[in-house]
């Protein structure tokens, strides 16, 4: 693999935020980078969950990163973290993922000149940027890790979502949050409001996700709130290269309740690949 050259424009990057144009505007992109010196090693990226952001993955990548000997890109999408939160009048529709996987994510990496093939490493609704992505541009993607992805809507998806809006309304839910994004009512609304509109529930990209090539681990816990089995089984039924794990003792964060596990996992899949 190559590694990626300095930024084009250095002044469109500084103290770990990148500009690009999204939706007729500039956006701001928060990032860290992990081991970037190491440029002879691969690159994985990481795609964060509905309310995640570059703080809210801890320390996880860094130990992935160092546990398989790779470099990583932590960034927070559009309206999360501390990168430019959704405009006042914004509100998401239904293919809001799709813009992310085909436009955020390639205008990512023109900004920070990163020309060579990725690993993607995605959990929930960034496993399905992840899928997404990688059936758009599969000479761009040299490998997936996607854990508690999505690629339909079932109902216990819309019942987690409905509960996690209801405790957003009554617990301190909203003050936890502020802790990981500038203004929590970008993140949290702009996520909860499309998952919960009529006009997503026949959302689905089983079709779509079958143009993957490249290697896959798709990992799932068996006591998952927002998601059953259904959802990685469903991938490995249309994408016949994936891997499945599927964790006991585990609930919508595979990384937090098993750890351990989805490291090795990752570790092997690497391994397993040409030029990992």
């Amino acid at each position: 693999m190559n590694s990626p050259p300095p930024p084009a424009h250095p002044d469109a990057v500084r103290d770990g935020f990148v500009s690009i144009a999204w939706r007729d505007r500039e956006v701001r992109i928060e990032y860290r980078w992990i081991g970037r010196e190491h440029r002879a090693a691969p690159l994985l990226v990481f795609l964060h969950e509905g309310l995640g952001s570059v703080s809210m993955w801890r320390e996880f990548p860094q130990q992935l990163c160092q546990a398989i000997g790779v470099r990583g890109l932590v960034y927070s999408r559009p309206g999360y973290g501390r990168s430019t939160p959704r405009a006042a009048d914004e509100a998401w529709d239904v293919d809001f993922l799709h813009r992310q996987a085909h436009e955020v994510l390639p205008a990512l990496f023109a900004a920070l000149a990163i020309d060579e093939p990725v690993w993607l490493f995605g959990h929930s609704d960034g496993g399905s940027i992840a899928l997404l992505h990688a059936a758009r541009f599969p000479a761009s993607v040299a490998g997936l890790a996607v854990l508690a992805p999505h690629i339909l809507v079932e109902d216990i998806t819309v019942a987690g979502i409905e509960q996690t809006r209801r405790s957003f309304m009554t617990t301190e839910l909203p003050q936890k949050l502020a802790r990981h994004h500038d203004d929590v009512d970008s993140a949290f609304w702009g996520w909860n409001r499309i998952w919960l509109h009529p006009s997503f529930r026949p959302w689905n990209i089983e079709a779509e996700i079958e143009e993957v090539r490249c290697p896959l681990l798709a990992v799932q816990g068996l006591d998952d709130e927002y998601g059953t089995l259904e959802q990685i089984r469903g991938i490995a039924r249309r994408v016949p290269q994936t891997q499945l794990l599927e964790l006991p003792d585990c609930g919508h964060s595979p990384h937090r309740d098993q750890p351990e596990a989805v490291i090795a996992a990752a570790s092997a899949l690497l391994r397993r690949t040409p030029g990992g």
